[in-house]
């Protein structure tokens, strides 16, 4: 990489653009869900997880607080989680799903599905890329 200012020399910029699209066309199939893809990636957690704090979900999914915790009460508000306070320590929020939230996922398992090929590359290209962005986020993440 080089030190220019240019726009097409960064690779910050076709990572985000690339990843704005990416969410721009989850819209759709997740308007059936009426989930925002922030809410899906949640409930994706959930669902493969199950209960757990507001603090580890938020290591999951790269979230601070201050962007999860409205996003958690838009969820509880629609009666997919609930929210309660640890009783060993009050300043923890346990999350888990409800009846309605635990159900939205077989809805959803038609996503995936909606979404193959929205990035045109091959299967070949996808796993590389996958690949190379969770081993880039990975090193990230220990600095």
């Amino acid at each position: 990489m080089t030190n220019s200012l240019r726009l097409d020399d960064q690779l910050c910029f076709p990572l985000y653009a690339c990843a704005k699209e990416v969410v721009r066309q989850y819209r759709k199939p997740l308007e059936a869900l009426n989930l925002t893809y922030t809410q899906y990636i949640v409930m994706m957690v959930l669902w493969e997880f199950g209960g757990m704090t507001e603090g580890e979900l938020g290591e999951k999914v790269h979230l601070d607080s201050g962007t999860l915790a409205p996003l958690l009460k838009r969820l509880e508000k629609a009666g997919l989680i609930r929210r309660e306070r640890l009783e060993s320590n009050e300043r923890k929020l346990l999350l888990t799903l409800t009846a309605q939230g635990e159900a939205l996922r077989e809805k959803a398992k038609d996503v995936p599905a909606a979404m193959q090929g929205c990035i045109p590359l091959s299967e070949q290209e996808l796993y590389l890329l996958k690949g190379l962005l969770d081993r880039a986020l990975a090193g990230m993440e220990t600095k």
